[in-house]
This record gives C-alpha cells, structure tokens and sequence, in this order.
C-alpha cells in the first residue's frame, strides 16, 4: 500500500501546485483574492459548499457517531442538512441583495454597515474567531490522529497535524479563494468515490441491510432507535442541532461568502439543490460503515476504528485512496475556514486595498497556528466540537437576519444581546455557569432570547416606519 500512496500523494500534490499557481494573481484585491472575482457557478458552488461543509469529520466522525449513538445521527445531521438547503433558497437571495449593495467584503464588515455601528462588526468577527477555529482544529485534529494510528512510527500527532498547516498555507496563500474551490472540487470527488467504496464493502460483510440491521440489534438493540444507547438524541437536542446547522450558510462565514458570491441567482437555486442531493449521497454511506463498526469494532478507539475500517479491511489501492480522500478534505475545508476569517478581518479594515490584503494574509496564519494548538490539545470528539461550534455561530443568526431584512435596525440592541448571549454560552462550554437551566438546554434558551431580541428590534422598527409615515 505505501507505494501505491506516494503515487498517489505525488499526483494529489502536483495537482495543487499546478491549481495554486494557474491561479495564482500578481497584483492581490480583495475581489479576486478573497472573493474569487464573485462569479462562481453551479456545479462549482455545489462542490466548494458541499467540501467546505463535509470534511474530515464526514469520514472519521459522522461514522463513528452513527457507531457510538446508533441511527439517531441520521435525524441529527442529514435531516437537519436538507432542511438547510431550502433555507438557502428561501433567504439566499435577500443576502445576495444586500452584500451586492454594500460593496460586500464579509458578513462582520457587512454587519457594520447595516447597523451602522462597529460594534455588530465586532460581534460577528469574534463570534466567527471563538467557533471557527475550534472547527478548523478538528479537521486538523481528524486527520493526524488518523496518520498517527496507521503509521504510528512516522510522525507524533502533532507532526501530522503541522504539515497538514504548512500544505494548506502554502496552497491558500499563493492561489487565494479560487484555488481552494478548485481544490474542493477534488475532495468532493475524492470523498464520495472513497466513502461509497468503503461503505459497500461494509455491506458486503453483512449480505444485506437486513443483515446488518439484524447484526446490530444483536449487538445493542438501542442503536436503532432514539436517544440511542447514550441517551443523546433527546427531543432539546435535536431541535437545537438543527436549528444550529440550519443557520450555517447565513453564520459561517466560509459557507456564507459562497452563497453571495455564485454568478446569479438561478446558479444559488442550482447550487442549493446540488448540495441537498449531496448531503444524503454523503452521508448514507458513513450510516453504512457507522453500523459495520458497531457490529465488528465496538471497543475501539476512533483511530483504530477508522484505521481498520479504512484500511486493513480494504484493498491497497481503497486503503491509499482513502488516506488521500482524507488529507484531502483536511486541507480543503481547514484552509476554507481559516481563509474566511482573513476575508472577515479584511472587511472590518479600511485603507489601501494592497496593504490591508498584506495584513490579512499575515493574520491567515496567526489563525492557521492558533488552530495548529488547539487540535492538539482538543479532544477526540470530533462530530460534538462541530455541533458546538455550529450552535456558537448560530447564535448570531437573529443579530444578521435583522441587519439583512430592516431597513433601520437599532445601532446597539441586538449587537449587545448577541454578544451577552456569546459570552454566557462560552461560560457554560468552561462549566462557570450551568448548560441546563430547568431541564432546558442553555443553548437553546440563548438562541430563543436573542431571536425574541429581533423580534423586538424588528416591531420598534416597524413602529418607526408608520410614525413617520404618518
């Protein structure tokens, strides 16, 4: 398998030094730097969107979920994804309006201008900073935790997790956004050709799906029903989950900056159902190979779980192409995020075009070695750190919706809220303060109240409007 894998890690390599510099510009804007000259298309979008969205942890720990907590993980993530998709459609086009009349830079330089007040910049910049690198370190942390357990004597954890940072700086850095949607492209093919070999030889293993499910039964029954052995899948959970990964494309900013930036809105229409057939081809096989792991590889670990199952039980070409697929989608997605929070910076900076680009591409790689540390003092649960950080950036949904759709939204109010509500949901993640209040969910308490803090905003407004009509 070792020669077959630096076969194919020359050719995967050699095909990003050849994308980075094809796309590599002389003179750095922030229309082309940052925003890939904002004509992206269709099949484009729907490849970087999907890419950006399912990432290391869509090989390593969606499996592994539906391993440890049973088919509930199905509700949890692809149900909540394909809900997402019409919300893409459905609020797309207002976001689309409002970058496009607002010289759009990024949703926290966006929100400055729509409240007219910094401070909403601010409070969108660090909401984006405090979540998205924990994120980012998980794909960072997914793949060098998978390398060290299939070549324990090559590098330590934190070897891999470095040389993942310095491909993905070196690639992003040269060739901008343009070369990393062109790289999600790749990975977006690489993971559904690897994910669908492996899940069908997982099948295989049990003849049918009345076999596997019949198998999985006799191993714990409560993997095929709600909340699952762990008592995960509450009802709070799964309504918070999904109103947390609902609101990802209007509150990442990796995700929401592809969404303003497609050609027209019939290529927004067309990514969006794109990405919703992507969603349940994606994650239908990881349901596969989630119940394989649980049948065969109950006690072990994550790494040696996906060790085994991605490559002692394949082939040796399936094993090499599934550690590629792998990098691959570490380095795409982790290098789409850190990115994003250059292009946010950007956006709140005012002054010469060239120089503010010179000092966003200086704090990429703050960011990109702030993530380095913290993957490696993370944890191993890779699909949980996601759905916090999902439900962190959630939070600020109320705050962007109100500077999208009022025409006069009050400077302070909900800037302020959505702050105060960032800060008490980053207390309960250090324990100072309660995750459950009453039996609710703290989460979903802070989501509620600052969404009854648009409405507010939104009734004030409204009130403003017939008095000055009057």
């Amino acid at each position: 398998m070792v020669n077959v894998l630096i076969i194919l890690a020359v050719v995967y390599l050699g095909v990003l030094v050849t994308l980075s510099l094809l796309t590599r510009q002389k003179e750095k804007d922030t229309s082309n730097y940052l925003l890939a000259g904002s004509k992206l298309g269709s099949i484009l979008g729907m490849f970087t969107f999907a890419a950006t969205l399912f990432s290391t942890f869509t090989i390593i720990g969606i499996p592994d979920f539906f391993r440890a907590n049973g088919i509930g993980t199905w509700i949890f993530i692809a149900v909540s994804d394909c809900a997402m998709v019409f919300l893409i459609v459905w609020l797309g086009l207002h976001i689309r309006k409002k970058a496009r009349t607002n010289d759009f830079k990024g949703m926290a330089g966006l929100m400055s201008t729509c409240f007219s007040n910094k401070f909403a910049g601010y409070v969108t910049f660090a909401g984006a900073f405090i979540f998205l690198v924990p994120y980012v370190s998980i794909q960072i942390r997914g793949i060098a935790i998978f390398m060290h357990a299939t070549f324990p004597e090559a590098l330590p954890i934190w070897g891999w997790a470095s040389l993942i940072v310095i491909i993905m700086l070196l690639y992003s850095e040269t060739g901008g956004l343009k070369a990393i949607i062109y790289s999600d492209l790749i990975q977006g093919i690489l993971l559904l050709i690897v994910i669908w070999i492996v899940a069908f030889n997982c099948l295989e293993y049990f003849g049918d799906m009345n076999g596997m499910f019949q198998k999985v039964r006799e191993v714990n029954k409560e993997l095929l029903s709600v909340p699952g052995p762990n008592n995960l899948f509450t009802t709070q959970f799964l309504f918070a989950s999904f109103l947390a990964v609902i609101m990802i494309p209007f509150t990442q900013p990796q995700v929401a900056t592809r969404v303003i930036i497609m050609k027209n809105n019939r290529s927004l229409f067309r990514m969006a159902i794109g990405v919703g057939v992507f969603a349940i081809v994606i994650i239908f096989p990881t349901a596969l190979i989630g119940m394989y792991g649980a049948a065969k590889y109950a006690d072990l670990s994550t790494a040696d779980f996906i060790s085994n199952v991605l490559i002692a039980d394949q082939s040796n070409a399936v094993g090499a192409l599934g550690i590629i697929g792998l990098i691959a989608a570490a380095i795409s997605t982790s290098d789409s995020q850190i990115f994003a929070l250059g292009g946010e910076l950007r956006s709140l900076l005012k002054g010469d075009d060239a120089k503010m680009i010179g000092i966003t591409r200086i704090a990429i790689v703050f960011f990109a070695v702030l993530a380095l540390i913290f993957s490696i003092i993370s944890s191993d649960e890779l699909v949980l750190l996601a759905r916090t950080s999902f439900a962190g950036t959630a939070l600020m949904a109320p705050m962007i919706f109100t500077g999208i759709f009022l025409h006069n939204p009050s400077a302070k109010f909900m800037p302020v809220a959505t702050a105060a509500a960032l800060l008490m949901f980053l207390l309960s993640m250090g324990e100072l303060i309660p995750s459950m209040i009453y039996g609710i969910r703290l989460d979903l308490i802070l989501f509620i109240f600052v969404a009854l803090c648009g409405l507010i905003n939104a009734a004030i407004d409204k009130k403003e409007k017939v008095a000055v009509g009057t």
